[in-house]
């Protein structure tokens, strides 16, 4: 469409409607799995990168290297924040999609230590920098493109969608896991060489969600902002715009610090805490893992339509109550038990209270913002946040371990998740306030 020319919007059909969430949500889910590929294979190739010390100081480097790539997650929300805003959701989703194709295919491609030394672990940190600045643009975008995209009754159910995919990547690394270990390669071919074909798999995945993207339809909320703001393009995506809305800021802030510390203790972390700490083996954490994510990720849509009914805050509010007082006492009890399904059943029921914060805390940023900003108010706050908080879960928690005080990291979670609900508590409900309505 050229604005230049037209001062009308088409209207999408309910069709075209489904067509780009789920065209926009496969391609969530391969971006993801490129990036959670790197946390699933670590137990295999952490030596290949660090061969020396022992396995918690080999997954304390690989987890440096996991946080450093959050790091570029800022940068990635700013710059493909200003793009969605300014030249459209599409370009920014296609863009993104292709620079982790390309960080993947460098981790499937990179040599071990022994071959060539320093730079081995070297590379490996470029393509997760590379990896995280793509991720780091993927969450702000896709959020802002299946908000904009639902109808205006049914977004918490359609946004949910957003997490859905996110833990199916976890899924699709962890089911490639599964497939690896039980059928196809032994433990020894594994580490040797075997942790190399996700992340080709990985790059095969990003082209092929590359064309998928290509074909779906840019949004009616951007096409009408365009419009509006076609002479007045420093409007649109800029940071000195977004400052102009500091409460919305400092609420993503907020409502992001308890919920994605919990996320990824639950889902990231767990699979090294139940080898590390548990001592169950490879092989049953990764089945503990999968089918707990495969549950959790069902469980977004029912509270993602929950929240259509009852409004966001009240699911926000049950996160943070409930994780504030059980975080500690079920990571105490699931790190003493030595039952495979009692460790199973004390996860869920940690994935089930988080469930409050991840089916819906994507329309609920997207809700706080106009249009001409949005995937970077959505984006940069989210992705300052999680570089902070989310990507040093696992270092922390490694940190904790290995001098002996691991339950500090469980109070840890608690103060994090304490913060969060004092901003639940004061924070009005963005699904009666929500400026997609004056879209």
């Amino acid at each position: 469409m050229d604005l230049q020319k037209s001062t009308t919007t088409p209207i999408i059909s309910t069709s075209n409607r489904i067509k780009a969430i789920v065209g926009g949500s496969i391609g969530n889910l391969v971006e993801w799995y490129d990036w959670y590929a790197y946390a699933a294979f670590a137990i295999y190739f952490s030596a290949s990168f660090f061969p020396n010390g022992d396995q918690t100081a080999q997954l304390l480097n690989t987890a440096g290297i996991f946080a450093v790539g959050f790091l570029m997650r800022p940068i990635g929300g700013w710059l493909f924040g200003t793009i969605a805003d300014k030249l459209g959701r599409k370009k920014a989703m296609t863009t993104s999609v292709l620079l982790m194709s390309f960080g993947s295919l460098l981790i499937a491609l990179t040599p071990n230590y022994a071959a060539i030394g320093v730079f081995a672990p070297l590379l490996l940190l470029v393509a997760r920098l590379l990896q995280g600045l793509s991720v780091g643009g993927e969450y702000g975008v896709s959020a802002t493109y299946l908000s904009e995209m639902a109808t205006a009754d049914r977004r918490g159910f359609y946004s949910s969608f957003q997490y859905v995919t996110l833990i199916g990547g976890q899924l699709t690394a962890l089911g490639i896991q599964l497939i690896l270990q039980k059928w196809l390669l032994t433990d020894a071919q594994l580490h040797e060489w075997g942790w190399r074909i996700p992340f080709v798999i990985g790059a095969v995945l990003s082209v092929i969600a590359l064309y998928l993207r290509k074909s779906l339809h840019e949004t009616e909320s951007f096409e009408k902002s365009s419009e509006k703001l076609r002479e007045q393009k420093s409007k649109k995506g800029s940071v000195g715009e977004l400052l102009k809305h500091p409460k919305a800021l400092l609420t993503v802030v907020g409502l992001t610090l308890g919920g994605t510390l919990a996320f990824y203790t639950y889902t990231t972390y767990m699979q090294k805490f139940l080898v590390n700490t548990v001592l169950l083996s490879k092989q049953e954490a990764t089945l503990i893992s999968f089918l707990s994510l495969l549950i959790f990720a069902c469980l977004q849509p029912f509270f993602g339509l929950l929240s259509d009914k009852i409004g966001r805050r009240p699911l926000l509010l049950g996160f943070g109550i409930l994780g504030t007082l059980f975080t500690v006492p079920l990571l105490t009890a699931l790190g003493k038990t030595t039952n495979l399904w009692e460790a199973f059943a004390y996860l869920i029921a940690a994935l089930i209270i988080v469930s409050g914060y991840t089916s819906i805390n994507a329309v609920v940023k997207a809700e706080l913002f106009p249009t001409n900003i949005r995937a970077l108010g959505v984006g940069l706050p989210y992705a300052i946040t999680v570089a902070v908080f989310g990507g040093s879960a696992e270092y922390v928690a490694l940190w904790f371990k290995q001098h002996q005080v691991e339950h500090y990291y469980y109070w840890y979670i608690t103060g994090c998740i304490a913060f969060s609900l004092i901003v639940y508590i004061f924070m009005k409900d963005t699904k009666k306030n929500s400026l997609l309505n004056k879209d």
